[in-house]
């Protein structure tokens, strides 16, 4: 956006623990408007919306551990917030275009396969209830009161600048670190099948999403170039490393339980209407990633 000459304005709470990293604008510091903010203070988010033609909402709590750890402050994070950025909008800003990042998460464990946006919704951990919510308040607000906003679901994206600290967000972040330090990647099981979208595709998504009146009031998946199981996606991962190794562990309790299993989106919808598909191919995706992360370790590697 800042190379097509948009006047920018970022607004991130910058907690660490979620990713929070001003290393990610490396390039374009200077270019950019930066409000140190949080999507919860309702005073704070009344007075950022004004004035802007679109705002791409992709503030939230993304673990899915850390959800059942401390379900509040999901709620606070992924759903309560999420009103209160809407009714700032419907109060100081109703022209502005809304672009939600939502999770293929609110469909929980798949009937069928692949799945489409018609797919039951029934999350089996709270932050895809309360993402569920946030995806829904969004729809609500662009059929009641011509907010315009569509929701895009997520599916597993991953690329440079991705937390890589812990473990507690996405895998391959994590197994993406282990194989860059050398270390014994343990996959659960290593036979789901699973999808995922390299993060500039994803972007592109949002693009086409926010230039597009077509989206309004609709949601849409995204998905990858084709679905892959974890143990061939680690064993492409340590390829491209040129170093790490995997192994085959139990599944751990806490995991076992929120476990979704194979799990790949049909995309169509969003192919149709607005002309979108994944491009990057997982291994491209992956060499991109890993050569990001070994030139820019020390931004990332602290651990809590």
């Amino acid at each position: 956006m800042v190379d097509l000459g948009a006047d920018v304005l970022l607004v991130d709470s910058l907690i660490d623990d979620y990713g929070g990293n001003l290393f990610n604008l490396h390039g374009i510091e200077d270019r950019v408007r930066v409000n140190i903010a949080d999507v919860r203070d309702q005073h704070g988010m009344n007075y950022l919306v004004r004035g802007q033609d679109y705002l791409f909402n992709l503030a939230g709590q993304v673990s899915h551990i850390d959800s059942m750890r401390d379900p509040y402050t999901d709620l606070e994070i992924n759903c309560r917030a999420q009103l209160s950025l809407l009714e700032a909008c419907r109060q100081h800003n109703p022209d502005v275009k809304l672009v939600y990042a939502s999770t293929t998460q609110v469909y929980g464990a798949p009937t069928a396969l692949p799945v489409t946006e018609q797919h039951l919704r029934a999350p089996i951990d709270v932050n895809g209830i309360n993402t569920m919510d946030g995806d829904w308040y969004h729809i609500l607000y662009n059929n009641i009161y011509g907010i315009r906003a569509c929701s895009l679901r997520l599916t597993r994206t991953y690329g440079p600048r991705m937390l890589v600290k812990h473990n507690r967000q996405t895998a391959l972040g994590w197994f993406v670190r282990q194989a860059l330090d050398n270390e014994e990647i343990q996959l659960f099981d290593g036979r789901q099948v699973r999808d995922y979208t390299y993060v500039d595709d994803a972007v592109e998504a949002f693009l086409r999403a926010g230039a597009s009146d077509a989206a309004n009031g609709q949601v849409y998946n995204l998905g990858g170039t084709e679905p892959v199981s974890l143990k061939d996606l680690v064993a492409t991962l340590v390829r491209v490393a040129s170093s790490g190794r995997y192994k085959v562990a139990p599944f751990p309790e806490e995991r076992r339980r929120i476990d979704i299993g194979d799990f790949y989106t049909d995309y169509s919808k969003i192919t149709q209407a607005l002309g979108w598909r994944p491009t990057v191919g997982l291994e491209e995706g992956l060499r991109r990633t890993v050569d990001y992360y070994k030139k820019h370790r020390e931004r990332y590697w602290t651990r809590e």
